[in-house]
C-alpha cells in the first residue's frame, strides 16, 4: 500500500481551485495525463507546486515509471507564465515527465521564439515540450483520453473527484486507526483472560471511531470504486458510447486498499464484537450478582428486622388497624425489592438459556439463593398479614360482643314498669333475643380466637437465635387472647344470672297481670250474671212443674255465680301474694276486690229475692192446683190460695234493695205485669172454683129462703169481691207503670253518675 505523504484536507482550498488534475486519461504509452489549466489570473506557483506534489503522490511507483504526459493549457494565459510552469515541472517531476504539450492560443505567441526556446532547453529540461493547438492535440493523445476542454470525450468532474478523494482518505485514515485500536484491544483481552482482576481495565479500551460507521463508509466507497466512478480508479470509456478500455484500479491501488482494509476491519471488528459480548456478559453477571446480594442483604437485614419488630396484635380494633397500616408500609418497602427480584429472575432466566456451563452453575446458584430468601420473606409477610386480619376480626367481634353485653346489662339494670302483660311479654321476648345474640357472639368470638391462635402458631418461624423476642411477644399475645375470651365469658355468665332473675320477675308480673285481668273478668262475669238475673229471670212459671224446674235452674245459676266469685277471690289473693313478692306497693287492681264484693252482694240479694219469689210461686201453684183438682174443698183452703196469690202479686211489685240502698226491679214493668198476669189468671180460676162450689152447695140445699137469701148475699158478696180484686189489679197495674217510670229514671241517673265517675 502506497504511503500518502499529504492529505487533501490540508490543501483543500488549493485543490478546489483546480490548478492541476489527473483526469484518468492515458497517452499512447499508457502514461497518465496530467492537465494544468492556466487561467487569465495570476497563477500562484506555490499553490500549483503543492497541487502537483499531492497529485503525484497518488499513483504507484509502477505507474510513475511509465511517465506522465503533461498538458499545459495556456490558451487563457501569457507566455511567460506558461514558460514558468514548464520550467517548474523540471523541479517537481523531472524524471516522471515524458512529454509536455503546451496548448497555445491561435494568434498571440511568436512561434519561432517559443519553439526555439523550448527546443534550445530540451536537453536541460529532460523532457520534450511541444506547442500544439487544441484541435491538433489528438495527434499525440487519443480523443477518448481527452476531456471535453480539448475536444475529447472523457468525462471528468473535479468536484466529484475531490469529494470522493476526501472520502477515500478519511476512510483510509479512520480504518487504519480503528484497526490499530481494535488490534490492541483484542490482544489485551487475551492477556487479561488469565488475569480476571484486570477486567475493569478492558472497559476503558474503546475505539475512537464507530466500527459500524467506518464499515458503512468503506462499503459505500468500495461500491463507488467498483462502479468505476472514482477518478483515478475508473478507466471508463470515452464518454457515452466511447470505446471500453482497461481500468486503472491496480495503478491507483484505491479499490485493493479499500478491500484489504475492509477485510481486516471486519476480522478485527468480529473479534472485538465477540470480546464485547463476553465482556458485556461478564459485566451483566457481575451486575446481577451485585443486585442479588443487594436484595438478599436487605431482605435478611433491614427487612427481617422490620418484621421481627412487628409481632403485636393490639388490644383493640383501633390498635389492630394501626398495626395493619404499619404492616402495609412494610409491605410497600418489600414490594420494591420483590419487583427487583422479578426483574433479576427474568434476566437470569434469559442468561440461562444461552449461558455456558460455568455461567449456568453460577446463575442457578444465585437464582436459588435469591428465590429462597424472597419466598421466605414473602411467607413471613403473608403470615403476618393473616395474623393481623384475624386479629382485626377478633377485636371487631370482641367490640361487638362487648356492646351487646352492655346493651343487655343496661336493659337488665333498667326498672321494669310495663303497662300490661303484652308489653311484659314483648320485653321478655326482647330480653331472650338479646341473650341469644350474646350467646351467638360469644360462640363467634371463640371461633375467631381459635382461628387467630391457629394463624399465630402456623406463622413461619425465625431462626433459633432470632426467636427470643418474638417468642415472648407470641406468649403475651396468646395470654391476651385467652384473657379476652375469659372476660367475655364471665360477663356473659353474669348477664345470664341477671337474665334468670329478670325472667322470673317478668314471668311473675305476667302472672300478676293475668290474675288481675282474670279477676276483672270475674267481676264482669258477675255483673253480666246480675244483669241477666234482673233483666231476664222474671217469669215464675204457669204451674208447679214449670216453677219447680225454674227453681232448679236458678240454683244452678247461683252455683255458677258462686264459682265465679270464688275464682275471682282466689285470683285476687294470688295478686296480693305476687305484689308482695314483686314489692309492688300500688297496683291498678286495688279496687277490684271492692268491686267484686259489691257485685257479689248485689247478686246475692237479687238471687235470694228471686228464690223467694219462685218459692212463693211454687207454694201458690201447688195450693191452687190442689184446690182446683179436689171435688170438695174447704173454704179455708180457697182463702189460703187467695192469700198466697195476693202475697205473690205484692212481692212482684217490690224492688230489690241492694246493701248500698239502691233499688232495682226485675225486668221492665211490662215483663213484671206479664209475670203477674199468670198469677191473676190462676186466682180467677180459684175464684171460679169457689163459685162452682157455692153453686153446687146451693143446688143441693133447699132449705128455705133464708139460705137462698144468704146465698144471694154470698154471691153478691163474691161478685163484689171480684170487682174489688179487679179494681185492685187495675190500681196495681197503674202503680207498676209509675214504678217502672221511676226505675227508668233511676237507671238513667245511675248511668249518668257512672259516666261522670
Amino acid at each position: 500500500m502506497s504511503t500518502v505523504n499529504m492529505e487533501a484536507t490540508t490543501i483543500l482550498p488549493i485543490l478546489k481551485k483546480k490548478l492541476a488534475f489527473l483526469s484518468g486519461g492515458k497517452d499512447r504509452r499508457s502514461g497518465l495525463i496530467l492537465t494544468i489549466p492556466l487561467s487569465s489570473d495570476q497563477t500562484s506557483m506555490e499553490e500549483l507546486s503543492a497541487t502537483l506534489d499531492y497529485l503525484l503522490s497518488i499513483p504507484s511507483e509502477k505507474c510513475k515509471a511509465r511517465g506522465f504526459t503533461v498538458i499545459v493549457d495556456g490558451r487563457k494565459s501569457q507566455w511567460n507564465i506558461v514558460k514558468t510552469v514548464v520550467l517548474m515541472l523540471q523541479n517537481v517531476i523531472p524524471a516522471e515527465v515524458s512529454l509536455v504539450c503546451v496548448v497555445k492560443p491561435d494568434e498571440f505567441w511568436d512561434k519561432k521564439v517559443t519553439h526555439f526556446c523550448f527546443w534550445k532547453e530540451k536537453d536541460r529540461l529532460g523532457f520534450e515540450v511541444i506547442l500544439v493547438s487544441a484541435n491538433k492535440l489528438t495527434r499525440y493523445i487519443e480523443p477518448c483520453q481527452l476531456t471535453d476542454d480539448f475536444g475529447g470525450s472523457l468525462d471528468y468532474d473535479h468536484s466529484d473527484w475531490l469529494n470522493k478523494r476526501l472520502v477515500f482518505e478519511k476512510f483510509t485514515k479512520e480504518s487504519t486507526s480503528l484497526l490499530d485500536e481494535l488490534s490492541v484491544i483484542n490482544e489485551s483481552d487475551k492477556s487479561n483472560a488469565v488475569d480476571k482482576d484486570n477486567r475493569s481495565a478492558d472497559c476503558a479500551l474503546l475505539p475512537s471511531f464507530d466500527p459500524e460507521t467506518v464499515l458503512q463508509t468503506g462499503h459505500e466507497l468500495l461500491s463507488e470504486l467498483q462502479q468505476r466512478r472514482f477518478n483515478g480508479s475508473e478507466g471508463g470509456g470515452g464518454g457515452q458510447g466511447g470505446p471500453a478500455w482497461c481500468p486503472m484500479e491496480e495503478e491507483l491501488l484505491a479499490q485493493p486498499q479499500v478491500m484489504k482494509l475492509l477485510d481486516s476491519l471486519r476480522e478485527q471488528y468480529t473479534r472485538y464484537q465477540e470480546l464485547c459480548r463476553q465482556r458485556n456478559k461478564r459485566t451483566q453477571l457481575d451486575e446481577i450478582h451485585a443486585k442479588v446480594m443487594q436484595v438478599v442483604t436487605w431482605l435478611q437485614g433491614p427487612g427481617s428486622e422490620l418484621l421481627k419488630t412487628q409481632q403485636e396484635i393490639g388490644d383493640s380494633m383501633r390498635a389492630a388497624q394501626a398495626l395493619q397500616q404499619k404492616h402495609e408500609e412494610i409491605e410497600s418497602q418489600h414490594s420494591e425489592w420483590f419487583a427487583v427480584y422479578v426483574e433479576l429472575n427474568q434476566q437470569i432466566a434469559a442468561l440461562l438459556s444461552a449461558g455456558e456451563e460455568e455461567e449456568v452453575v453460577e446463575l442457578k446458584a444465585l437464582q436459588q439463593q435469591l428465590s429462597d430468601v424472597c419466598y421466605r420473606q414473602a411467607a413471613q409477610l403473608e403470615g403476618r398479614q393473616n395474623v393481623l386480619q384475624a386479629a382485626q376480626v377478633f377485636h371487631s367481634t370482641t367490640q361487638e360482643l362487648s356492646q351487646q353485653l352492655d346493651g343487655l346489662l343496661g336493659m337488665l339494670c333498667a326498672d321494669v314498669a310495663p303497662a300490661d302483660g303484652a308489653s311484659i311479654q314483648q320485653n321478655l321476648k326482647l330480653l331472650e333475643e338479646k341473650l341469644q345474640t350474646v350467646e351467638a357472639g360469644l360462640t363467634s368470638l371463640r371461633q375467631k380466637g381459635a382461628l387467630l391462635l391457629e394463624q399465630m402458631c402456623s406463622q413461619p418461624s425465625w431462626s433459633l437465635e432470632e426467636t427470643e423476642s418474638p417468642a415472648g411477644e407470641q406468649h403475651d399475645n396468646v395470654q391476651h387472647i385467652q384473657a379476652v375470651m375469659e372476660e367475655m365469658q364471665l360477663r356473659k355468665q353474669r348477664c345470664e344470672d341477671m337474665v334468670d332473675v329478670r325472667r322470673l320477675k317478668m314471668l311473675q308480673m305476667v302472672q300478676l297481670f293475668k290474675c288481675e285481668e282474670d279477676a276483672l273478668q270475674a267481676v264482669e262475669w258477675l255483673g253480666e250474671l246480675l244483669d241477666a238475673l234482673l233483666k231476664t229471670h222474671i217469669r215464675l212459671g204457669d204451674d208447679t212443674q214449670e216453677t219447680r224446674t225454674m227453681l232448679d235452674k236458678h240454683r244452678k245459676f247461683v252455683d255458677v255465680a258462686q264459682s265465679t266469685y270464688d275464682y275471682g277471690r282466689q285470683l285476687l289473693q294470688a295478686t296480693v301474694v305476687l305484689c308482695q313478692s314483686l314489692r309492688c306497693t300500688t297496683r291498678s287492681s286495688g279496687d277490684t276486690l271492692p268491686r267484686l264484693n259489691r257485685v257479689w252482694k248485689q247478686f246475692t240479694v237479687s238471687t235470694e229475692e228471686r228464690q223467694q219469689r219462685l218459692e212463693l210461686a211454687l207454694n201458690f201453684h201447688t195450693a191452687a192446683e190442689k184446690v182446683l183438682q179436689q171435688e170438695c174443698v174447704d173454704p179455708e183452703s180457697l182463702d189460703e190460695v187467695d192469700s198466697s196469690g195476693k202475697t205473690l202479686l205484692d212481692r212482684l211489685t217490690m224492688p230489690v234493695i241492694f246493701p248500698d240502698g239502691s233499688e232495682q226491679y226485675f225486668g221492665s214493668p211490662s215483663e213484671t205485669a206479664s209475670a203477674a198476669e199468670g198469677v191473676r189468671d190462676r186466682l180467677l180460676l180459684v175464684e171460679e172454683r169457689r163459685l162452682q162450689l157455692q153453686e153446687a152447695r146451693l143446688h143441693n140445699d133447699d132449705e128455705g129462703e133464708e139460705e137462698e137469701e144468704e146465698e144471694e148475699e154470698v154471691l153478691n158478696g163474691q161478685e163484689a169481691r171480684l170487682d174489688v180484686i179487679g179494681e185492685e189489679l187495675s190500681e196495681k197495674e197503674d202503680q207498676d207503670e209509675e214504678e217502672e217510670e221511676e226505675v227508668g229514671q233511676k237507671d238513667e241517673d245511675l248511668e249518668r253518675a257512672t259516666q261522670d265517675c
